[in-house]
């Protein structure tokens, strides 16, 4: 089980196996991510071109905005997924998985990564009906409360479809995040990629059948399909059995002595990420109606499919930085967190300013694309933001690597100060003042908060747990 790409020593490709692998970062899990990344920012570009060509103004409020509150599944999910990553990741560090899907090695880590699956099932099951029956009558009150006067759209059945979609994908979703923390980054990732394609091509036909408001509802569906057939292929169907029948007895991961302390302070910055990131769609729907929320929807999903490439390279190395830890081989974490950082971060200003180059040369020749989305400048603006937002979570994910949450402050206060600026100026002012002090916040706290944590935590981190090595020898 390795995530290197595969090429033979002295071929013609070894030198070109090199370069991506060390200069560009580019191993097999991230090759795969790309790939899917990459046909969520191509699908993305045809999916914004589908709504402003089969969408009206007002149904493309509806669209984004449906996303914005079916978001709040946040608050049943509670930062949960990557709790189990990181508690994966952890245990498997002493444990060597088998082609057939059977484990070796310590016995305890065995029942302890075994009692990590069964709880997350449990926790899931529950969360996800807990969720429906929350956000289907919440949608309805929400979007019946904010008519759209002279533009009668139909999205009652589209939104409890979504809804109901989404409880499907929840119970999938922390399978998909185990098994990257069992090492099986480069084939979740392959996976992903086909959920994208399907998934895709689904919405695309919604869109085209001029059943647009169907299409996310659809889009999750065809995530839902393919991520079933991957989990009931013989190699995963035996291994996640094994490890949910195996007896944990005594060796079983405390939820209130190891669990419950990292979750809750994930389950609080993840909650607030909520309102840093989304809550700006319902507000602008409510105040500045639903065309102002559709450009803004539509601007924030162009940056947020530009910033998931970037995000490829340091998303798969979570399930090693937590490896990486449990060794407490702190040398080989920074070498590999750094290097990737700095390969992300340049991939991602490459792509804004490229994005932006597009943008102008699409809105000379297309004019009915750029009424659809912000002015370019506070398009601009807001990939400013996702750079730093992008940094900001490197440095969450490295520190986060250690099964603990020290950004949960930063989180609530850089909530509680977007909040109040997104309510105020959604109300009277509008979606350009909100990009604007947005990122004037990342600027002045956001960003160095967030580094200043980091760096902090990272010297007191290490530097005790190399006392206590010290110590024991």
């Amino acid at each position: 089980m390795t995530n290197d790409l595969q090429v033979p020593s002295g071929s013609p490709g070894a030198g070109l196996k090199h370069l991506l692998k060390n200069w560009i970062g580019l191993d097999r899990a991230i090759a795969f991510t790309i790939v899917a990344r990459f046909w969520q920012a191509l699908s993305g570009v045809v999916t914004l071109f589908l709504i402003a060509r089969f969408l009206t103004p007002s149904q493309q409020g509806y669209y984004y905005t449906f996303y914005s509150i079916v978001a709040l599944q946040i608050v049943f999910e509670l930062g949960f997924s990557f709790v189990v990553l990181q508690l994966a990741a952890h245990e498997r560090a002493h444990l060597t998985f088998l082609p057939e899907g059977m484990i070796e090695g310590n016995p305890v880590a065995h029942s302890r990564l075994a009692s990590v699956l069964q709880k997350a099932v449990y926790w899931y099951m529950g969360a996800g009906l807990l969720m429906a029956v929350a956000l289907i009558p919440a949608g309805l009150i929400f979007f019946s409360a904010h008519r759209v006067v002279g533009d009668p759209v139909l999205w009652k059945i589209p939104w409890c479809s979504l809804v109901l979609a989404a409880m499907l994908a929840f119970q999938i979703d922390p399978i998909f995040s185990f098994l990257e923390g069992c090492g099986f980054v480069a084939q979740v990732a392959q996976r992903r990629f086909v959920q994208a394609v399907l998934g895709s091509a689904l919405s695309w036909s919604a869109l085209i059948l001029h059943r647009g408001l169907f299409a996310p509802a659809l889009l999750i569906l065809g995530q839902v399909t393919i991520g079933l057939v991957y989990l009931l292929t013989a190699r995963h169907r035996k291994l996640l059995s094994n490890l949910l029948r195996r007896s944990v007895l005594e060796h079983s991961v405390g939820w209130r002595d190891e669990i419950w302390p990292f979750q809750w302070k994930i389950a609080v910055s993840w909650i607030c990420g909520y309102f840093i990131y989304q809550l700006v769609n319902p507000i602008l729907f409510a105040y500045q109606g639903a065309e102002v929320a559709g450009r803004m929807g539509m601007s924030l999903n162009l940056c947020a499919g530009i910033g998931s490439v970037a995000l490829a390279w340091m998303n798969t190395k979570a399930s090693p930085f937590g490896a990486l830890v449990a060794r407490g081989e702190y040398e080989k974490l920074d070498h590999l967190f750094f290097r990737t950082l700095k390969q992300s971060t340049a991939l991602l200003i490459f792509g804004a300013a490229l994005a932006l180059m597009l943008l102008a040369v699409c809105g000379h020749y297309w004019p009915r694309l750029p009424e659809r989305l912000l002015p370019l400048w506070v398009v601009g603006i807001m990939l400013c933001n996702t750079i730093m937002s992008h940094i900001v979570y490197s440095q969450a994910l490295y520190l986060r690597s250690h099964k603990e949450e020290p950004f949960m402050v930063q989180a609530v206060l850089s909530a509680l100060i977007i909040s109040a600026l997104t309510f105020v100026l959604g109300k009277y002012s509008g979606a350009n003042a909100i990009v604007l002090a947005v990122f004037c916040q990342g600027m002045v706290f956001g960003l160095p908060y967030a580094t200043y944590i980091f760096l902090t935590k990272r010297q007191k981190w290490h530097a005790s747990d190399r006392e206590s090595s010290e110590d024991i020898t």
